[in-house]
């Protein structure tokens, strides 16, 4: 597509939705943005039947919804028609039994949505921005970001070449080339973790109804979860009425699954039900022949160099899945960092003739130093609720304990927030600003900030969740205090009462 020679130019390294939603957000604003992917355009055949077999569904929420409303409201309404709504999880126990646990008291869900079908869908929206370029097979191998240049190698012809740009984004995942560059440059803080477990993507076939047409095996407006206290299976439903299923577990319980007898043994004990589902010559193979896929979870600070580059998404903060928000998160990173390019006015109309290649956008350096600095925190917050919410999903979800929280939880969010926030509300302020001043007074879930309410940041959601815990943790101890003085005062009137009927 042909490009203004007048406006600067973005170079955006990865091609996944983030990186895709971040050249549609710069394409708007009038920059000439080249996309760089090292792999084959995933729109080919041959690219879905590599993908197919690891691929964790996406779980989008009303954060990535609120993101690419205010990048393309059309693309948001384009792929919720794609999605299917989950209202809830669906635990599986181990004694055969189901229990629905909604996510929440007015209805709202998270939904269910293929990564292809998502990430197929904003590539074609870039590749029809007559100012976006798209660049497949394209490996970028270094970057001299003072002087503005990526080396970049077509693994097709095999051919090394330099291209110039004025920002780049790096969007290119939790191995970001991008990112070690910039450690060559920056003073950067940075954490990576490898947890003990894998993951093992499963397909669950459609079943047949009573004419041969295809319905779904399971309900598909749940995420369904078997928790096993050290592992569990998921399964998130796909518009084919097929499921996409996911094992995750400890890399020493995957070891032990090296035969076929072992795989069906060890699934027929944990997962009788999910077997009958899946089939035992289906699971058999794809346990045995689909990747075993590693956990990361990456921390890192500053997210950007001067006004040359900033980092996003997995590149930026890679986190463990089981929360739901990775997509969610990298995409309101885009939102965010939308809002700042134009509550600072940057420009990206070329430079003045004459201007030294060194020379600094000082705007869109406010910019990239306030998105480092507002958003650091509520990264760390988010991959460190992850973490915490692993537990909660492969064990905490049958006991008692989390089921009388929840609902006390539900009871104390009915009494103070009559009213539910919808997400419309909420889109043309998210347009603008970040996020709005202030914190919630009302009692709030910490499911319910996460998930449903974009407007209150990670870090806040985490204080506000960490405050009311400690509140119900008072009003615990205050009921044991309470229980055990009743029951003294009970022991002291039945001991004077049958005292005084002895004498």
């Amino acid at each position: 597509m042909p490009q203004s020679p007048s406006r600067k130019r973005a170079a955006i390294v990865g091609a996944g939705p983030v990186g895709c939603l971040a050249a549609l957000a710069l394409s708007k604003r009038g920059w000439n943005v080249d996309l760089y992917e090292g792999r084959p355009d995933l729109r080919l055949p041959s690219s879905k039947a590599a993908s197919g077999q690891r691929s964790i569904n996406l779980a989008i929420s009303h954060r990535g919804i609120a993101a690419l409303e205010a990048i393309d409201p059309a693309v948001a309404d384009q792929f919720l028609q794609s999605a299917i709504p989950m209202r809830g999880r669906m635990i599986h126990t181990e004694a055969g039994e189901l229990d629905s646990q909604l996510y929440d008291r007015d209805g709202q869900c998270i939904n269910s949505i293929g990564r292809a079908v998502l990430n197929e869908g904003l590539l074609e929206e870039a590749a029809a921005s007559e100012n976006v370029r798209l660049f497949f097979n394209h490996k970028v191998l270094s970057a001299d970001f003072d002087n503005r240049k990526l080396m970049v190698k077509d693994t097709v012809s095999n051919k090394e070449f330099q291209v110039d740009f004025d920002f780049c984004i790096g969007a290119d995942g939790s191995y970001s080339i991008i990112q070690r560059q910039m450690m060559r440059v920056v003073r950067m803080d940075y954490q990576q973790e490898y947890i003990t477990h894998e993951y093992v993507e499963l397909k669950m076939p459609a079943g047949r109804g009573v004419n041969g047409e295809p319905v779904f095996l399971l309900d598909p407006n749940h995420l369904h979860i078997w928790p096993r206290h050290s592992f569990m299976l998921i399964a998130l439903p796909n518009r084919d009425k097929t499921f996409t299923c996911t094992l995750f577990a400890p890399s020493a319980e995957l070891d032990r699954l090296k035969t076929p007898d072992s795989v069906l043994t060890w699934f027929k004990f944990h997962f009788p039900d999910a077997v009958q589902a899946i089939g035992e010559k289906l699971l058999v193979e794809d346990v045995l022949t689909n990747p075993r896929s590693p956990l990361i979870c990456t921390k890192s600070k500053p997210y950007h160099y001067k006004d040359r580059v900033i980092i996003l998404g997995d590149a930026a903060h890679s986190m463990v899945p089981f929360y739901g928000q990775g997509l969610n998160c990298g995409l309101e990173d885009v939102r965010i960092l939308s809002t700042l390019l134009d509550s600072e006015g940057v420009d990206p109309s070329i430079q003045e003739a004459g201007a030294s290649e060194h020379a600094v956008d000082r705007r869109l350096l406010r910019v990239l130093e306030r998105y480092t600095e507002g958003r650091y925190q509520d990264l760390l917050s988010i991959c460190d609720l992850a973490m915490d919410n692993f537990v909660e999903m492969r064990h905490s979800v049958t006991t008692l304990s989390y089921i009388f929280k929840k609902t006390v939880d539900t009871i104390l969010y009915s009494l103070t927030s009559r009213k539910m926030v919808e997400l419309s509300s909420l889109r043309p302020t998210l347009s603008r600003v970040p996020y709005p001043s202030g914190e919630p007074r009302a009692w709030l879930p910490l499911y319910t900030m996460i998930t449903f309410r974009p407007d209150i940041s990670y870090a806040t959601a985490k204080r506000k969740a960490e405050r009311q815990a400690r509140i119900l943790e008072g009003l615990g101890w205050a009921g044991t205090t309470l229980v055990g003085v009743v029951g003294l005062w009970a022991t002291l009137l039945v001991r004077k009462t049958l005292t005084e009927r002895l004498r």
